[in-house]
């Protein structure tokens, strides 16, 4: 059973506990934001972000978020050891707390993510030049293996070699990636999942940080890896309903009060609406994130409905108090 020890780095074992797994076009600022109005404790991580878009100056604007995230992650995604220790000195002075590298995308479209499996030197040398660049913690999240390269064995050689350049916390989605015939969407449900892969890993490498992610829809379920592993990662599940999360802080963190209840999320999203419009976000980037506040609840249907007449309220302070109010019923 993995130890209460704290770890080096300046996130607290808590916020490992149960992370908000990266997800492209949902775990941007404005979803983050929603997640802090639930969780203050909970780890949060950016959108996968291009290494090469941000040394040549493109989307920038990925690395903006508000001081209420922290803790937060940003993940970078790259094969050039140089390109992301300069994304990884970005990221160290805007403030980010960690960076992780990204090696488990199964998108034949792109030169890293999951393929890099196969080459654990290369990853190694990327996670070193890295480490070397920040005093942040650096990590990497990956998947058990890929085709054909998916057993124990080289599951094992991957995070030796990478844990040798420097990186002590690895996230494992518990999932093979098939990158020949398998689309990067259905990579993420069809390959079946192996959690004890994930466990006998911990075990293997106690000294290590051993995060996993995949399929888990719970807390309980969270609670459960948590006798085998130091924490667990959630993605899907936490985005189509974020009030799933309402309990970690007083499970894993310091919280003794009751969490606030969907209402208040809701009334404080709407302040944050206002504000966010004042500097020109439309409303829209951030009402769609708010879908699942009521998710498995009486009501949960007529919330959508009434969202979707918010979003297209002619102005901001009519779309909050039709949000305020029906959210006040349900």
């Amino acid at each position: 059973m993995p130890s209460n020890r704290p770890l080096c780095t300046g996130i607290p074992l808590a916020a490992r506990r149960v992370c908000v797994a990266p997800m492209l076009n949902r775990t941007d600022r404005h979803f983050r934001y929603l997640m802090r109005q639930i969780t203050r404790t909970a780890l949060l991580y950016t959108e996968l972000v291009s290494a090469a878009a941000i040394t040549r100056g493109r989307q920038t604007w990925m690395l903006k978020y508000h001081p209420i995230e922290h803790p937060v992650a940003i993940q970078f995604g790259g094969n050039t050891p140089e390109s992301l220790a300069e994304c990884a000195r970005i990221a160290a002075d805007y403030g980010f707390d960690e960076v992780n590298l990204n090696v488990g995308c199964p998108s034949p479209r792109i030169a890293f993510g999951a393929r890099l499996m196969a080459h654990p030197d290369l990853v190694a040398r990327c996670v070193e030049a890295m480490t070397k660049a920040v005093a942040i913690p650096v990590t990497v999240k990956h998947r058990i293996g890929i085709e054909p390269h998916c057993g124990y064995r080289e599951l094992h050689h991957f995070v030796t070699t990478v844990a040798q350049s420097g990186c002590k916390i690895f996230i494992v989605h518990a999932r093979k990636a098939w990158l020949n015939g398998l689309s990067p969407r259905r990579n993420r449900s069809l390959p079946p999942l192996d959690h004890t892969m994930v466990h006998r890993l911990k075990t293997d490498k106690p000294e290590l940080t051993i995060i996993t992610n995949g399929g888990i829809t719970s807390l309980a379920e969270g609670s459960a890896h948590m006798e085998c592993v130091d924490g667990v990662m959630i993605g899907r599940a936490a985005y189509q309903s974020p009030y799933l999360l309402a309990d970690v802080d007083r499970l894993f963190g310091c919280e003794t009060e009751c969490p606030p209840s969907r209402h208040q999320v809701v009334v404080r999203m709407c302040e944050y609406l206002i504000r966010e419009s004042a500097a020109g976000t439309p409303s829209a980037r951030i009402l769609r994130h708010m879908h699942g506040i009521f998710h498995g609840q009486p009501g949960a249907r007529l919330w959508r409905h009434h969202l979707a007449k918010a979003m297209s309220a002619p102005e901001n302070t009519t779309c909050c108090k039709i949000l305020q109010e029906e959210g006040r019923h349900l």
